[in-house]
């Protein structure tokens, strides 16, 4: 039994396309889209389409797509689902929906993370209201006082200017501070790849020497087994995870604005 394709709502809502310009840019009848919307999955030409025009990744919009189309669960390159130019190519409602949608487990690993919260002004609120729920939520930043954060500063050439950035994206999540079940940590660790983990789904964005992390690839990737690439990511959350220390609001210096 289908079920209603929430996702594809959400983008076309997002985008502010009517279903009538989707049919059209993917030459079916306006019915057909109305299909797609009540859960069915199109034809692989149709998702290629929709998923161009919608500047969406196929596997987000239709997430069981996989299964359905009876290729392979398990094996190497099967979790990579999705690659985008960089991270500021990746769609917004990307980040929301795979915020909203996690049920069991968040887990980000950044430096500053300055655009994290500045594309999305609820983001404190959000990841409160997923905990409430029952979420598990750990977000790792870099120690603004440590070394790691010191040297990626320059090697990026901005200096002391991202230690201000880690300071200022902090204050987004002061609300998250003792007494919310959103655990916050500083790490001061030589950081190869953020990471955004919700559920079995990994965005894993690289750290390019000398660029910024939003002008650097993003990949995609959803466990499957073996999950050998998206578990390779995990440990290394993990053992950041486990060097950090709990992050104490009143104890950081003061915040100077900026973007990542």
């Amino acid at each position: 039994m289908t079920s209603v394709n929430e996702r594809l709502h959400s983008v076309l809502a997002q985008r502010g396309i009517r279903p009538e310009t989707l049919a059209e840019a993917c030459e079916v009848d306006p019915k057909t889209v109305g299909r797609w919307l009540g859960g069915r999955v199109p034809h692989p030409r149709h998702r290629f389409r929709a998923a161009e025009f919608l500047r969406a990744e196929e596997a987000f919009l239709w997430p069981d797509l996989r299964s359905q189309a009876g290729r392979p669960t398990g094996g190497p390159g099967t979790e990579l689902v999705g690659i985008h130019q960089n991270r500021a190519s990746v769609p917004r409602e990307t980040w929301l929906t795979l915020l909203r949608e996690a049920r069991r487990q968040i887990d980000v690993l950044v430096f500053s993370g300055t655009f994290f919260a500045q594309s999305n002004p609820r983001v404190a609120e959000m990841l409160a209201e997923r905990a409430a729920d029952g979420v598990l939520v750990r977000l790792c930043f870099g120690d603004p006082g440590g070394r790691a954060a010191a040297v990626r500063g320059r090697e990026e050439g901005i200096g002391d200017a991202l230690a201000a950035k880690i300071r200022a994206s902090l204050t987004y999540y002061r609300p998250l501070g003792p007494g919310n079940s959103c655990e916050v940590r500083l790490h001061d660790t030589t950081l190869y790849s953020s990471l955004f983990r919700y559920d079995d789904d990994l965005l894993v964005n690289p750290h390019v020497f000398g660029q910024p992390a939003s002008a650097n690839p993003l990949f995609h990737l959803r466990r499957v087994e073996p999950a050998d690439w998206f578990d390779h990511y995990v440990q290394s959350f993990e053992a950041v995870w486990a060097r950090s220390r709990p992050w104490r609001p009143d104890q950081e210096g003061s915040p100077a604005h900026g973007q990542d």
